[in-house]
């Protein structure tokens, strides 16, 4: 249904039926990415991606998630992914640079492969607020990935 008469607008689609979804998280703060993970899969599971559909990579850190998006991306197995994981501040400018070359390795793997990536890495201040955050930021990441594989299913 369109909210404009004469106008198409592309319906939101949750039905995770028949979709292949990879996730890749990183392992540098396990409690959190753990949390992530679990939180990603039994949402997926709610909207009906079937267990079998889903795959699991885990890599060491967060600057690793984009090398192994990509191989996922090349693969042509999956309709949509996800990256999970933690990078929390320290006392040095590395907090910066993972982040924000994880970030942009991440959206440029999904610009390049034309492939939907929810991104669940969180960026936070400390270990209290990344495990504030995990159930949540999991939750909506399969949402997010299940959402965008359905709308470009739908589009031209």
């Amino acid at each position: 249904m369109s909210r404009y008469d004469g106008i198409t607008e592309y319906d939101i689609d949750l039905d995770g039926q028949g979709l292949r979804i990879g996730i890749v998280m990183s392992r540098f703060n396990p409690d959190v990415g753990e949390g992530l993970l679990s939180a990603c899969i039994e949402e997926l599971r709610a909207l009906g991606v079937a267990p079998a559909a889903i795959r699991i990579a885990t890599v060491p850190g967060a600057l690793e998630i984009p090398l192994a998006l990509q191989r996922l991306a090349r693969s042509g197995q999956f309709d949509a992914l996800v990256a999970l994981g933690a990078v929390i501040r320290g006392e040095t400018y590395h907090f910066e640079l993972v982040s924000n070359e994880m970030g942009a390795g991440i959206s440029q793997v999904a610009l390049d492969s034309g492939l939907p990536i929810a991104n669940g890495v969180l960026t936070t201040e400390d270990d209290d607020q990344a495990l504030a955050r995990n159930h949540d930021k999991g939750r909506d990441c399969a949402r997010a990935a299940v959402e965008m594989a359905k709308l470009l299913k739908a589009m031209p």
